[in-house]
């Protein structure tokens, strides 16, 4: 079977998982309906799923492929569904954030009803072990989104607290994913370490890729306006190396938020003519090189070739 089969296969598996998903998340309250009605028509990329299903198939195939694959994708939207509300967010995958439609309280306790199917669907599979490893995974996510307040507040910006939050906010689920086809086939200790490995560096790309395109990306392909961090107070490799050439001038837009005319535009002017866009991209290639080559313990098959290009994706990705 070839990449292009496996891949095939794959958008079959992720139906499977969207209806399975959309009996999951019924309900008889109204705005719990409303907001599962959003999750399942906002879609995006179900990154989490496809990672885990793909290492399942890396592996031949492991029990409980489907729990594991929702159970990610639902931690993932309930933290969504959470940050939003913190950030104070305007707009979630090209749509009005549903705690502006529908509160606050509805918000976050929706965000709880969604960690209650998870919790139901790992019970499902019978494998303590993986509720150990989501909910290790759940505490970094929290530990994460916390820890940039944190440094925020301190203004304690550094290259070594930017990877601390990313690895937590985005890097340690995208290692569960992984991690857990490994866990629940019984892979070999080197397969599960490879996986484990993947799945982190991956992650590290990905939320590279993702500030980056904040910065520099199309406003239309993201379905939101650029410099989103900067308004929000988070800061990223983008404007760490900004702060350092021009400590002044960017110092004062990160305090005022980007909301002065022109602020956004004058970052990516910066970044652009200082080389620190593309030194970025150099940064992001790095960590897909080290997904990569993580992989390198398993023969060559469609699967590992699958999740190489879905690694190599994060090179081009527009959104």
């Amino acid at each position: 079977m070839d990449v292009k089969a496996i891949n095939t296969r794959l958008e079959e598996k992720l139906k499977g998982l969207e209806q399975r998903l959309h009996m999951l998340l019924r309900s008889d309250v109204e705005f719990v309906e409303l907001i599962h009605e959003d999750l399942m028509s906002a879609g995006g990329k179900r990154i989490r799923p496809r990672l885990a299903l793909l290492s399942s198939e890396l592996l031949g195939g492991v029990p409980h492929e489907v729990e594991l694959a929702l159970a990610v994708e639902l931690l993932h939207s309930a933290t969504l569904l959470h940050d939003d509300l913190v950030d104070d967010a305007e707009i979630r995958r090209g749509r009005q954030a549903a705690f502006r439609r529908y509160g606050n309280a509805v918000s976050v306790l929706s965000g709880d009803y969604l960690l209650s199917r998870m919790l139901y669907l790992l019970a499902e599979t019978g494998r303590m072990s993986l509720v150990v490893l989501l909910a290790e995974a759940a505490r970094r996510l929290a530990e994460g989104e916390v820890f940039q307040f944190q440094v925020y507040a301190y203004a304690d910006h550094s290259r070594d607290n930017y990877e601390r939050i990313i690895e937590g906010k985005t890097a340690a689920l995208m290692r569960a994913c992984t991690e857990g086809a490994a866990l629940l086939g019984d892979a070999a200790v080197n397969e599960r370490q490879a996986l484990a490995t993947f799945g982190h560096a991956y992650g590290m790309a990905f939320q590279m890729r993702d500030d980056y395109l904040d910065m520099m990306g199309d406003s239309k392909s993201l379905g939101k306006p650029l410099g989103g961090d900067v308004r929000e107070g988070k800061i990223t490799l983008i404007t760490l190396e900004l702060l350092a050439a021009h400590p002044e001038e960017v110092a004062l837009i990160i305090r005022r938020g980007g909301k002065g005319p022109g602020d956004i535009e004058r970052l990516r002017a910066l970044a652009l003519h200082d080389g620190v866009a593309r030194a970025v991209v150099g940064e992001i290639s790095g960590w897909v090189s080290r997904a990569q080559d993580a992989l390198s313990v398993f023969p060559a098959t469609a699967a590992k070739g699958a999740l190489l290009d879905l690694a190599e994706q994060e090179m081009v990705r527009l959104r």
